[in-house]
């Protein structure tokens, strides 16, 4: 089967699937390991991995695409929802990431309906027109058959056109054929109730960190209301650059490590060290 048709067997079974939020190959393989089948792309947490920044559009298609290729190479496993964010241009950009993606071994693709380049400041998003935002999801869909790609499409425009718009495009998205459908920022349980029914038995997606504007939802919480789908945008970010924060500081007090850091057998088990000497092993020269 193809990543995106055990996708799709996995969100027809009844269970609440978490996929945490990774953005190389380390993060994928770690999720992995912890029994983790699916996991999100985020793009939000490969623009900090690489411009050490905000998640404001400034992290290019070409880097998301090189990211799903280390994701894919190191957890080739791992079903991967790949962020495709506004789908980096008009509806014929989001033809050509969606296609991309879908052969690149990606399960599922989000799309959303932004305007890019944002306003520049970091405060709220501005949404393309319905009718704009319904052609890019029509390409995203059409793009999609040549793989099989699940599409996910999600709608932003809740905080500045609030929830009878931001309803009548997750209907508008489900008409249109969308797999799974993403409502951003449902103020309370009522509009994430109406973004629910709105999808029509569609699988919705839920981010279950808080956020600003955003109603606070934990697992039990998605579950109950009827989401299919959560993700944790800081589960791992967050820690990683404790951590690091961590260890520089032991360094800059003369320590060699900060406490809680993996011993080195451990951290050496991560990074697969004993599997590269198995597979090597064929190609050593005799002495």
């Amino acid at each position: 089967m193809t990543p995106p048709e055990i996708l799709r067997a996995r969100l027809a079974k009844p269970e609440f699937l978490v996929m945490p939020a990774i953005w190389d190959g380390l993060s994928a393989r770690l999720a992995f390991g912890a029994g983790f089948e699916s996991a999100f792309l985020s793009g939000s947490c490969v623009a900090a991995s690489r411009l050490g920044g905000p998640d404001l559009d400034l992290i290019s298609f070409g880097e998301m695409y090189d990211a799903l290729n280390m994701v894919r190479n190191a957890s080739p496993d791992t079903l991967v929802l790949a962020d495709g964010d506004h789908g980096y241009g008009n509806a014929m950009n989001v033809r050509r990431t969606v296609r991309a993606y879908g052969l690149a071994g990606a399960a599922a693709v989000l799309i959303e309906d932004k305007i890019t380049p944002r306003a520049l400041t970091a405060a709220g998003k501005s949404c393309l027109p319905r009718e704009e935002a319904r052609m890019k999801i029509r390409a995203a869909i059409e793009a999609a058959r040549e793989s099989g790609i699940l599409v996910l499409a999600r709608t932003d425009c809740r905080p500045t056109q609030g929830i009878d718009e931001a309803v009548a495009r997750i209907e508008m998205y489900v008409a249109e054929g969308a797999d799974i459908v993403f409502l951003d920022s449902p103020a309370d349980d009522a509009e994430i109730a109406r973004g629910i029914a709105a999808a029509k038995g569609r699988p919705c997606f839920s981010v279950l960190s808080p956020g600003k504007g955003r109603a606070a939802t934990d697992q039990e919480a998605a579950i109950r209301l009827g989401y299919k789908i959560g993700t944790y945008p800081t589960g791992m970010l967050s820690p990683a650059i404790a951590g690091m924060q961590a260890g520089l500081a032991a360094n800059a007090a003369g320590k060699q490590e900060a406490p809680g850091a993996l011993p080195l057998p451990t951290l050496r088990d991560v990074l697969n060290y004993d599997a590269y000497d198995v597979e090597a092993k064929p190609y050593r020269l005799p002495g």
